[in-house]
């Protein structure tokens, strides 16, 4: 059964720092593609980083520079680092893991998602 569990949200100030964690079973050092979403207050749901089967990884424009995703196959866990956050950046953030080693920015093409970790960040 696979498993993704988020973690490490919270609430900070504007310019400050978090480190998103999801536990995913399904993690092994050829793939599958892992990525995470976000989803603020009466927003669609978005890609904000993916890092495919292969180790490469890709950013939403709005991001980059700012988050750094990453994982450790060993312990099985998706990060996402986050720095220089600004209020925009609120939104309720997911794991998720596709079926294959690629990756995409399809919310629809995600098989497997974790329940989510809020962030907020205040001005």
């Amino acid at each position: 059964q696979v498993q993704l569990v988020e973690s490490g949200g919270g609430s900070v100030q504007t310019g400050g720092s978090l480190r998103l964690s999801c536990a995913a079973s399904v993690i092994t050092a050829s793939g599958p593609c892992m990525a995470w979403f976000r989803q603020g207050s009466g927003k669609e749901r978005e890609i904000v980083a993916t890092i495919d089967g292969r180790g490469g990884t890709a950013y939403a424009g709005s991001v980059k520079g700012r988050f750094t995703i990453s994982k450790d196959n060993a312990k099985k866990i998706l990060y996402l680092e986050m720095n220089s956050l600004t209020p925009e950046d609120t939104a309720m953030f997911y794991c998720a893991a596709r079926g294959s080693w690629y990756c995409t920015y399809n919310v629809a093409d995600y098989a497997y998602w974790g329940q989510g970790t809020q962030v907020t960040v205040s001005s």
